[in-house]
């Protein structure tokens, strides 16, 4: 799975509004060893709930409600300021008219003079013209078999598709991740979709 040469604005979209596989993928990547700093806006809140902090492996956790998107837009754009995050992570709903390009690529410019990697995640929202450096869609996946008991759900899994990236061919992948690791699983047609395919670092 291919990542960025350097801190960049990511773009999520979710299969679904509803689907909460996104969450997964991005905290699977997100280093936890500096607070973390999360933006909703309010409609993102009312349809999908506030973030649960004690169901996040970091610790130090900075969430931020805002009122709407230019305001969630401008919390994000404080936070990739700040070298002391590891990662701002920011949820809008739909496509306000706050979102534009010129929104988006001012994120991505602050994100890579700053270092702090950000991910902006679009709920309900359409692939429209964007600054983001890489854009991927987000699907949950059946889990992988458990090996200590075939009837309990196992790894979780995610569809991952690249589908636009600066320097970077587009691609698709079916990802799962266990603490401190995170595996490529094999396609279906490739072998049993139970079994995973890892990674050497």
């Amino acid at each position: 799975m291919p990542a960025p040469s350097h801190p960049t604005l990511s773009e999520l979209f979710a299969a679904h509004p509803r689907d909460g596989g996104w969450a997964g993928f991005l905290l699977a990547q997100v280093t936890t060893d500096k607070p973390l700093l999360w933006v909703q806006d309010r409609m993102a809140i009312i349809e999908n709930g506030r973030v649960h902090p004690p169901g996040l492996s970091t610790q130090n956790l900075i969430h931020v409600e805002a009122r709407d998107a230019r305001d969630a837009l401008w919390a994000m754009e404080e936070g990739v300021r700040c070298s002391c995050l590891s990662a701002v992570i920011g949820e809008i709903w739909g496509d306000p008219r706050a979102l534009d390009f010129t929104a988006t690529r001012r994120l991505a410019v602050a994100t890579e003079r700053s270092g702090t990697p950000c991910w902006l995640v679009r709920l309900g929202g359409t692939a429209n013209l964007s600054g983001a450096r890489m854009r991927w869609r987000i699907a949950s996946a059946p889990s992988l078999l458990n090996d200590l008991d075939p009837k309990a759900p196992g790894l979780p899994a995610w569809n991952a598709e690249l589908f636009r990236a600066r320097g970077m061919p587009p691609g698709r992948w079916n990802l799962t991740h266990e603490a401190d690791r995170f595996h490529l699983v094999a396609a279906a047609g490739d072998r049993a979709l139970g079994k995973e395919q890892r990674l050497i670092a």
